[in-house]
């Protein structure tokens, strides 16, 4: 395993920051490359935690001589949040100097890289993925940076624009483990979803504001799209969020055992040798993430819930109640559709427009930006 240390551009006199890669494999091999990132939003910390037991894995595969792909584990993908903490709180979300929510914004370079080897592409989409990656590569490195979290972005997609397979691990409040992908991944999604055991993944084209693990999948359909019959172009990266459940389902037992199904989703993909565990039956199914219906509160006062998360409701059913304490009065939220309570607030005091919890239906109604703050 090598350790490399990727400076950050300084905000400040004395002050340097860094961000942490730990290599395992043949860079190049012909296996593929896996990207495994925990904890963008650095107050979200099952994924570390599972970062952490990955480490040991993946070294110990390694001194196996079974790792014959190419893994990358960035154990903490935010040194920047990671040190935000106001009167006690770690706030780990949003860049406290832009306000800006670090897994949104990532650059577009799409339309600069078709351009630039649209001349050069032909019949072989083996040699069109390899020409692709290169000229991607060489964009994201030449675009200039002015800030550090810029800097964390590029170099975040600077590791990961060439990887078959990209992991962002996260968590949610209180949830039950889902995952986010877009569409055109689906298919290559699912074996991912049955060895995380994964209750839900949700599906979307493009969900706005373009999150880290868009704009690592998004440039292939774009470009399909783009070039139409001209050139084939593959859906060459898998990339997902891994929502890990909830903010405080940090324990060895749940860290190891999701370090050990990535693990054996990374063998099944061929990354990694041996015998390979067959690949599970499903526990969930895909819904459209214009079906994943947010839950908001009309009223000011004590949340309290009555339904755990996994749970399958109807519409109308009583979710939660929020309690005005001064006037007593109790104002009940209900599900807006058929589908699965997959997660909800930690928090226990409401205001009002608040969202407090999601149910992910089956149809697609929603439009515009997919993705909460």
């Amino acid at each position: 395993m090598q350790i490399v240390k990727h400076p950050l551009l300084s905000p400040a006199p004395g002050t340097q920051r860094e961000l942490v890669s730990l290599h395992y494999g043949t860079v190049g091999s012909e296996a593929g490359k896996a990207y495994i990132q925990a904890s963008l939003h650095a107050d979200e910390l099952p994924g570390m935690l599972t970062a952490h037991h990955l480490r040991r894995q993946l070294a110990a595969l390694e001194a196996a001589g079974r790792i014959v792909g190419e893994v990358i584990l960035v154990p903490m993908a935010n040194p920047i949040g990671l040190s935000q903490h106001v009167l006690h709180s770690h706030l780990g979300r949003f860049e406290l100097t832009t306000g800006e929510n670090f897994n949104r914004h990532y650059p577009d370079q799409i339309e600069a890289v078709a351009t630039a080897v649209e001349s050069h592409l032909g019949p072989d989409p083996a040699a069109n993925v390899k020409l692709l990656r290169t000229a991607l590569r060489q964009a994201i490195e030449a675009a200039p940076v002015e800030t550090e979290l810029q800097s964390l972005r590029r170099t975040l997609l600077q590791l990961s624009c060439d990887a078959d397979i990209v992991l962002d691990l996260h968590c949610d409040a209180e949830a039950v483990v889902h995952l986010y992908t877009e569409t055109p991944c689906a298919e290559a999604c699912d074996p991912l979803a049955r060895f995380l055991r994964s209750r839900l993944t949700l599906l979307a084209m493009d969900s706005g504001d373009n999150p880290f693990d868009e704009a690592c999948s998004q440039v292939w359909w774009k470009w399909k799209a783009r070039f139409g019959e001209r050139f084939p172009i593959p859906q060459a990266c898998l990339s997902v969020t891994v929502e890990l459940r909830g903010a405080t389902d940090v324990t060895h037992e749940l860290a190891s055992e999701d370090a050990k199904n990535i693990i054996d989703f990374l063998h099944w993909r061929g990354l990694i040798t041996g015998a390979a565990r067959a690949l599970p039956e499903p526990v969930g199914d895909a819904r459209p993430l214009a079906g994943s219906m947010p839950i908001k509160s009309p009223a000011t006062g004590v949340l309290t819930f009555l339904k755990p998360v996994g749970s399958e409701v109807k519409q109308g059913d009583v979710l939660a109640h929020v309690i005005d304490p001064i006037t007593d009065e109790v104002t009940e939220l209900l599900s807006p559709v058929d589908g699965l309570f997959f997660a909800r607030d930690f928090l226990r005091f409401a205001t009002r427009g608040m969202r407090v919890a999601k149910v992910a239906g089956r149809e697609a109604i929603r439009t515009g930006k997919l993705l909460g703050a």
